[in-house]
């Protein structure tokens, strides 16, 4: 999914970004959320911090309280987020300069008073063809929708009683696949291991593997008992040699 995170102090051109955004998203086949602000308030934040889908900001390099610069370098540095495109919009051109030159990776410094829309659209292209080219990620179609996961989000994956799809589930809720458990294994990396004919896991988001119960304790408090008697020996040894 595709998270868009917009700041403007203008009301006006905030209804005008949603509006071009949303046009825009009808070319692609692919899901998304638009999440607008007029200021960098708290739960602006807490946009920031989430880590569940891959995010395109617009901000505005100047608002009552704070600045785009100051935000775009709390997403890089503090928050090591390197990985989320940062577009910069703004009227005041004289920014533009320190802008490009902070060295914090931003796409684009687009001017409100020179063929904004224009060029907002070609920068959100080539932001979203960021979003297509990722690695490391399951890209999959479900009910029509492309989905891209993130592997290192993804937990484990379990085939979903009397049915032919799979579950996948991840560090920000669940999702569905219709794959076999074999064909959704060759599309993923050396990271994951299948642990029963009906599961796959994450070997970073192991925490502990339980002998006697036959149970995988996974760091974010999950757990599964599928694990298949030939791949007893190799989880414990897995969890001994990295713990």
């Amino acid at each position: 999914m595709i998270k868009f995170i917009i700041c403007d102090d203008n009301e006006n051109f905030l209804i005008k970004e949603k509006k071009l955004i949303n046009n825009l998203m009808m070319n692609y086949d692919t899901d998304y959320k638009i999440k607008d602000f007029s200021d960098y308030t708290q739960e602006f934040n807490e946009e920031m911090e989430d880590e569940s889908s891959f995010k395109i900001y617009l901000l505005d390099i100047q608002t009552d309280t704070s600045s785009g610069l100051d935000i775009a370098r709390r997403i890089r540095e503090e928050l090591d987020d390197w990985t989320s495109i940062i577009i910069m919009i703004t009227a005041f051109n004289e920014f533009r300069y320190e802008a490009l030159g902070t060295r914090l990776y931003l796409l684009d410094f687009i001017s409100k008073l020179n063929e904004c829309e224009d060029n907002l659209k070609e920068t959100l292209r080539i932001a979203i063809k960021h979003y297509d080219n990722r690695r490391k990620s399951l890209k999959y179609e479900y009910n029509y929708i492309m989905k891209n996961i993130e592997y290192r989000h993804i937990v484990y994956i379990e085939k979903e009683l009397d049915s032919k799809r799979c579950i996948i589930k991840t560090t920000y809720g669940e999702q569905f696949i219709n794959k076999s458990l074999n064909d959704i294994f060759k599309m993923l990396d050396k990271r994951f291991v299948k642990t029963s004919r009906s599961c796959i896991a994450n070997t970073d988001f192991i925490e502990e593997f339980n002998v006697s119960e036959n149970k995988i304790s996974f760091k974010n408090g999950d757990c599964t008992y599928l694990v298949s008697r030939s791949m007893k020996k190799e989880l414990k040894e897995y969890v001994k040699s990295n713990h």
